[in-house]
């Protein structure tokens, strides 16, 4: 059959958690020309998608539908034919009670190439991120999965009710938390053992997860006395009794607190990232965003000027980057940057450097301005004082100006070099504001003045009860001025101290 258009790649995008995603599963999104995504699909998939990609809603929740499956099917055949790469994101795995088998034969019959990419399923995952194993050596090693939803189209179930209450080992049920009462009553009429260990885990496999365990008996009532709703997972058998044990989640320092993430778009990851690791529910609501600075013609004279200056001093991780984006499209080698001695703001923009294979010759404790000063003057003899030195100070358009002042005071020859500046970050693709005013927060994370001036202008009311963290003096004298005291700051002025100070608030 003759293959029309580009491709459609059906990747699974796994139980929730965006860091569960396949490597394959992320590349292909962001070489996509068109997303096509559910109701389930994490929203921080969504912003790896390239600028221009066209990104489509076609979800499914609670019976209310954006697309019936056959106009799915007739839109994913035209975005085929339309771009060369067409990712349609499906919940967990395209073939386990996805439908994607359905999506797949539709491309097949109009000559659209297709290709799958297999993601993790919830009927693994959600267990196994509650502290349930599907089979265990000592309890079973066989698992049933099966669906609480069936086509509605049908004139009859073709769920073995009998067949699964038989069944031996654990028993995973997905898309079953509308009929789960009934469903269970069946289960034990059909010969299932009401005292068998049962469990319903909300949001598997992603920090806002929600459990509760009971007996096959007695968890329906469990769950509506919890509250819990769809998306679940349900656990049946023996293996459930090994979650309090196992559940190593729920041990995480920051398990199930939720916190806000206010830095720009492409830094925010190693934040997220971090408090991710330690059980945060984090959302990135970015604040700022980082563009070119006003006057570029400036900005690329003083980085062509470089090799001729004595001194070059980094302000911020985002000064080195934009920097060095700048140099390397004028030099091809490092070594062309000459003899110049090298000054950071901290520990975060020495870090920066570092990867240019650059070591700082002078670096405060303390990331602010007034102890790089301070710095300066205490190596004074060793460097032989700064007067009369030439000096670039790379930072932003918005940037204190403590460095150029106390330095021209001490008779330093400074020139400034404006590498980007920080504008109001207008654009939410992933809802995270929405998100924010619905759901609340139990921590806002501030790193720089300009997140704190930019998120205030936002309009954004602070949620009950809401604590905020600063990364350090600067960014705690801007809160001020909006009335606002930190919960915690950190000592060491940089992501990993700030995680850390996060941790130790939340545990103390």
């Amino acid at each position: 059959m003759m293959r029309q258009g580009g491709t459609v790649y059906l990747v699974g995008a796994g139980p929730g958690a965006a860091d569960l995603m396949t490597l394959k599963g992320r590349a292909l999104i962001e070489q996509a020309d068109c997303v096509v995504y559910d109701a389930l699909v994490s929203p921080v998939m969504l912003s790896w998608a390239k600028p221009g990609c066209e990104q489509v809603y076609v979800g499914k929740r609670a019976g209310n539908h954006a697309l019936p499956q056959e106009q799915i099917n007739k839109l994913l055949v035209e975005c085929g034919r339309k771009y060369a790469c067409t990712v349609r994101l499906k919940g967990g795995d395209p073939y386990v009670f996805g439908r994607g088998a359905e999506e797949a034969a539709a491309l097949y019959a109009a000559g659209v190439a297709f290709e799958v990419v297999p993601g993790i399923s919830s009927a693994i995952a959600g267990p196994a991120h509650a502290g349930i194993p599907v089979t265990h050596r000592s309890h079973c090693t066989q698992f049933t999965v099966f669906t609480g939803h069936e086509d509605a189209t049908k004139t009859e179930s073709t769920l073995d009710i009998a067949g699964i209450a038989a069944a031996k080992g654990t028993k995973v049920m997905l898309m079953g938390m509308s009929r789960l009462r009934s469903t269970l009553e069946q289960l034990m009429a059909a010969g299932q053992g009401g005292e068998v260990p049962a469990a319903a885990i909300q949001w598997a496999a992603t920090a806002r997860r929600r459990r509760v365990i009971a007996t096959v008996a007695t968890l329906a009532d469990a769950v509506e006395q919890a509250g819990l709703g769809a998306p679940a997972v349900v656990v049946i058998g023996d293996v459930v009794a090994c979650a309090p044990e196992l559940d190593w989640y729920s041990r995480l320092p920051l398990a199930g607190k939720r916190i806000v993430v206010t830095r720009t778009r492409e830094q925010a990851g190693e934040l997220s990232s971090a408090l991710s690791m330690l059980g945060a529910d984090v959302t990135e609501l970015p604040a700022i965003r980082i563009v070119p600075p006003t006057d570029r013609k400036d900005f690329a004279a003083a980085v062509v000027d470089s090799p001729h200056y004595d001194w070059l001093i980094f302000s911020s991780p985002n000064g080195v980057r934009k920097f060095f984006e700048a140099f390397f499209a004028v030099y091809e080698d490092i070594r062309e940057l000459g003899g110049a001695r090298i000054a950071a703001v901290g520990a975060g923009t020495a870090a920066e450097l570092k990867k240019y294979g650059l070591m700082v010759d002078v670096m405060p404790k303390k990331a602010v301005a007034e102890e790089l000063i301070a710095e300066f003057d205490r190596k004074a003899d060793e460097f032989g004082g700064v007067a009369n030195v030439t000096m670039l100070w790379v930072h932003s358009e918005k940037g204190r100006d403590v460095v150029y002042k106390e330095l021209m005071k001490r008779q330093a020859i400074v020139d400034e070099c404006i590498a980007y500046n920080t504008v109001p970050e207008t654009e939410d693709p992933t809802g995270a504001k929405a998100r924010l005013q619905e759901e609340g927060a139990d921590l806002i994370t501030f790193t720089s003045s300009s997140t704190v001036k930019n998120f205030m202008a936002m309009g954004i009311e602070l949620p009950q009860g809401c604590k905020i963290a600063s990364i350090g003096p600067i960014t705690t004298a801007t809160l001020k001025e909006y009335g606002l005291t930190p919960d915690i700051v950190s000592e060491n002025h940089t992501i990993p101290g700030l995680v850390e100070a996060i941790t130790t608030g939340f545990a103390s």
